[in-house]
């Protein structure tokens, strides 16, 4: 079992940056795809970034890309999602998560195929 814990989130205004963490305990952390999603009210949950095991391969969602980074540090157990030049559409509740198969080489895009999740953490951009 994989518990994580994301915080960072708050209020910022657009054009501004928020990092986000997300914190990994139980089992080894180190061999998992990790990934962020998001949902804002009355959608549903979306993919915005994933990053491989060894942090190798990233990739983003259209709508993020260039503004948002991910990274992770496997000594510390943990994710980032740094997001510059914020718009009041990346406005939602920010879920880390994690895929189950180690060492993976493969990129995961569905949150259907991540089975552990975070309680998700609040991102709202003011115009």
């Amino acid at each position: 079992q994989v518990r994580l814990v994301e915080s960072g989130g708050g209020l910022v205004q657009a054009g501004g940056s928020l990092r986000l963490s997300c914190a990994a305990s139980g089992r080894t952390f180190s061999g998992y795809t990790m990934g962020w999603f998001r949902q804002a009210p009355g959608k549903e949950r979306e993919f915005v970034a994933t990053i491989s095991w060894s942090g190798g391969t990233t990739d983003y969602s259209n709508s993020v890309k260039g503004r948002f980074t991910i990274s992770r540090d496997n000594a510390k157990n943990t994710a980032y999602l740094q997001m510059n030049s914020l718009k009041t559409e990346d406005t939602a509740v920010y879920y880390c998560a994690a895929n189950p198969v180690i060492l993976s080489s493969t990129t995961y895009y569905s949150p259907l195929q991540y089975d552990y999740w975070g309680q998700g953490t609040q991102v709202t951009v003011s115009s």
